[in-house]
């Protein structure tokens, strides 16, 4: 399953609108988590601003040790330049890098707090 920047940001900052329910969702997090590296690199940077260096490092790690990182290239960020045009802007770029990394890959689970996704015909979110 893909995994968005809104569930790791709420797992690890207790103060965060979402820590709650990204704890509760957590049991249902498993098997192979694959995130994008604009994931990886929005997450960390929200946590480091939010929580300091240390711990975006080791959220950085997390990933590093236990995700499947999925890297932008041309063909992935020209798609997700298509959809954020077709969507007419309302679903961000990295968000449609995302979806169009989840077709690529045959897959339709997102965990996600964002309810952007909830446009995206035959995705599922887990929230």
């Amino acid at each position: 399953m893909f995994v968005d920047s809104s569930y790791w940001v709420g797992l690890v900052d207790a103060k965060d609108q979402w820590h709650k329910p990204a704890l509760a969702l957590q049991p249902r997090v498993r098997g192979e988590l694959r995130v994008l590296d604009l994931t990886v690199s929005e997450a960390v940077t929200i946590i480091g601003s939010r929580k300091g260096g240390k711990p975006a490092r080791e959220l950085y790690q997390f990933f590093c040790d236990s995700c499947h990182i999925i890297y932008l290239d041309d063909e992935l960020l020209d798609s997700a330049m298509a959809r954020h045009v077709a969507h007419d802007g309302r679903l961000s770029v990295p968000d449609c890098a995302m979806v169009e990394a989840m077709v690529r890959e045959g897959e339709t689970t997102i965990v996600s707090f964002d309810s952007d996704f909830d446009e995206i015909r035959g995705l599922v979110r887990l929230h």
